[in-house]
């Protein structure tokens, strides 16, 4: 006979087309930084999990790869991230823009949701952009005959309106038992981790489309120097082709430099300490299709949590 719990948890599986605020939202949920944000689609390469305790009930928030055509390995194992979500949580939580044609990746989405059979909530987002109030009844409308959702929820992340109410929402599809995080943690992803994903979003931010992408960073030392409030860092960045590694680097280091010195000033505001950190550029041709490489630089399949 299973115990009787006072603390109840809910896991999210946040899903959507890529780009449409799922890390976002996430990170204002958490009220921390736990997904990186460019306007780039494919930031969100692994899962991500961001946690809220409030009181008894601890939220978890699963923010998944946005599915796309997968053009290589990584991509499958983005796409396949995504789909395990849904298998693996209490409810879903799919996010949609107010204007457009619902495209393949969504559709697919929606498919998934309905063969699983399991609750699913949707929020349409960006209602900033929203020019008429009946163009968003019409999106609700469009959403309610897909037939998968319980309910339908409208929000700004930009102008953090209506984000509130997804706690309530959420907090239906709680399970009674105990909390699988610390009630003051914000998320599960280890502090190298944290550290890797900061880089690249910043080679994002700061690099031409395609090379980002192309880029894996892995975090070689992490080592805080006794009697002091200084933790060295040492990551190799690598790239798919030597001619990216001299664009990473930059003219006499400038990229490189821009890249590191952003990167480092938001490691010591998460860490809470200084940081001294060291970036190099190696060439790995073609990791993103290779098995082996793919493990080692950490994207791994991923387990549920419980």
């Amino acid at each position: 006979m299973q115990g009787h719990y006072d603390t109840s948890s809910v896991f999210v599986a946040v899903i959507g087309r890529p780009n449409v605020g799922k890390s976002s939202l996430t990170n204002l949920l958490v009220g921390e930084k736990v997904a990186i944000v460019t306007s780039k689609p494919q930031t969100t390469r692994t899962r991500i999990t961001g946690v809220i305790t409030r009181g008894p009930l601890q939220y978890v928030l699963l923010d998944t790869p946005g599915v796309h055509k997968a053009r290589n390995k990584l991509g499958k194992r983005m796409d396949k991230t995504a789909s395990d979500s849904i298998a693996d949580v209490d409810v879903s939580m799919m996010l949609f823009e107010p204007y457009g044609a619902l495209n393949e990746s969504e559709m697919t989405l929606v498919e998934m949701l309905r063969s699983s059979g399991g609750p699913a909530i949707a929020v349409i987002n960006k209602t900033d952009l929203v020019k008429e109030p009946a163009d968003l009844e019409a999106r609700k409308e469009e959403l309610k005959a897909l037939g998968v959702f319980d309910d339908i929820y409208t929000v700004s992340v930009r102008d953090n309106d209506g984000c509130e109410a997804l706690f309530d929402a959420l907090s239906r599809y709680a399970v009674e038992g105990p909390h699988y995080f610390d009630d003051d943690a914000y998320t599960d992803m280890p502090e190298k981790e944290l550290v890797a994903e900061v880089i690249r979003e910043k080679a994002l931010l700061y690099m031409r489309d395609e090379i980002p992408h192309g880029i894996a960073v892995v975090v070689e030392r992490f080592k805080e120097r006794p009697g002091t409030d200084l933790i060295d860092i040492d990551v190799n960045i690598y790239c798919e082709r030597e001619s990216h590694k001299g664009m990473v680097i930059g003219k006499g280091g400038a990229m490189l430099k821009k890249i590191a010195s952003a990167a480092r000033a938001d490691c010591e505001e998460f860490l809470g300490c200084r940081v001294n950190l060291q970036c190099w550029v190696k060439v790995k041709s073609d990791w993103r299709d290779n098995e082996f490489l793919l493990n080692n630089f950490g994207f791994k399949q991923n387990s549920n949590n419980r």
